[in-house]
């Protein structure tokens, strides 16, 4: 079959995407089938936060697939696969975020967290922030911020209300009619944004004073991308739900809602299956995700902040760098103009390393190595991502 016909079977997501053709993908880099290497710099966009094709996790897999695949419906059978990457990623959790509903993305988290605030409060307000992103499904993208994106599918979910990112006047929002506030603890498409911890602590307030329940989305910074395994816990704060994916699944399709058992409860009733999936909790991605939870508790905290702050470091050596917003190894850099970020990721993957955009930042790229990035590759990475930024902004 030609390259055109494979194109035109295949839905894409852009006029325009990078077309690379994958052989196998192992630690950080990506072989190619004309076998070129490249260095994934970005671990999947956030997925791959082990590296590609960690030996524990492909043997996990390999180990559930010999016993057996989807079952049943989510939630009518006992799964050894979802009890144990329930418990294993529940013992990194806070005391009261003692329960997990698995689902299949980050996406499918955000939709069940606005049902499961509308159903505990018996309120209907939600109120998200600008700049947030928070998936593409109809609910998180109803509580996302870029109105381009949004437009094309009006009218979305109602009764949401967006206040200014880190700013506390807007917080007088947040009343006594409100459902629950959805918040990345760290923007992400917005390009690496960090708040406040004051602003952050001043939300968890105002909610608790109001009866109204606080949704950290943490599909992208969370599971150790910020340098702890939670970015909650660099703003001294404690959700009543936290949205995850992405790295969850080290590699596999997962998403997780994760509460307190007395608020999840209330999907089981009035009306019962409040919330169903068939594939969520699927014991594939489950058994993937166990190690995952494991894994993430043996990371060299030391090492990331480390490896984030000799990237960092090396870049702002650039002249052509305006500025570097980083936490950990959640990483935004920023040049003069979108044709210059064009220019340097272009060029970037020429030469063997895989950055990428952000979709709401055009003035900056994204860099998420994964957390056990070697040297070998780090220091490649670095040397070849800095001549590209010095050739391409000159």
């Amino acid at each position: 079959m030609s390259e055109a016909l494979l194109r035109d079977g295949l839905a894409q997501t852009t006029l325009h995407p990078l077309g690379l053709r994958v052989s196998h993908a192992q630690g950080s880099r990506i072989t190619l089938e004309n076998g070129k290497e490249i260095i994934d710099f970005i671990s999947g966009i956030g997925a791959s936060s082990f590296g590609h094709g960690h030996p524990e996790i492909v043997k996990a897999i390999h180990t559930q697939v010999d016993k057996h695949l989807h079952v049943m419906v989510y939630g009518e059978m006992r799964q050894r696969a979802q009890d144990e990457a329930a418990r294993q990623l529940l013992q990194l959790m806070p005391d009261n975020l003692n329960s997990v509903y698995f689902v299949n993305s980050g996406a499918e988290a955000i939709d069940a967290a606005m049902k499961l605030v509308r159903r505990v409060t018996n309120r209907r307000k939600i109120i998200a922030v600008t700049g947030g992103y928070h998936g593409n499904t109809f609910g998180a993208l109803s509580v996302s911020s870029n109105a381009e994106r949004k437009a094309p599918f009006a009218p979305l979910v109602g009764d949401i209300d967006l206040i200014e990112w880190n700013e506390m006047h807007g917080l007088r929002a947040i009343d006594a009619s409100v459902a629950g506030v959805i918040v990345e603890t760290i923007q992400g498409d917005a390009g690496v944004r960090i708040p406040d911890a004051a602003w952050l602590q001043a939300i968890r307030k105002k909610c608790t004073q109001v009866g109204a329940h606080l949704v950290l989305d943490e599909i992208q910074c969370g599971f150790g991308r910020t340098g702890c395994p939670f970015a909650f816990e660099h703003f001294g704060i404690v959700p009543d739900h936290l949205c995850l994916g992405k790295a969850l699944g080290g590699g596999m399709p997962i998403g997780a809602l994760v509460s307190n058992k007395n608020y999840l409860q209330q999907f089981a009733h009035s009306p019962s299956l409040g919330h169903i999936t068939t594939f969520g909790g699927h014991p594939v991605p489950c058994a993937a995700s166990a190690v995952a939870s494991c894994l993430l508790k043996e990371i060299d905290w030391e090492r990331v902040e480390h490896v984030g702050a000799m990237i960092e470091s090396n870049l702002k050596s650039c002249n052509q760098v305006q500025s570097i917003r980083r936490k950990g190894l959640y990483i935004a850099v920023e040049l003069e103009n979108t044709e210059v970020v064009n220019n340097v990721v272009q060029s970037a993957l020429a030469n063997g390393v895989l950055i990428f955009y952000f979709l709401s930042t055009p003035s900056a790229f994204r860099i998420a190595p994964p957390l056990n990035i070697n040297d070998n590759d780090l220091n490649e990475a670095i040397d070849t991502l800095t001549r590209c930024i010095k050739r391409c902004g000159s």
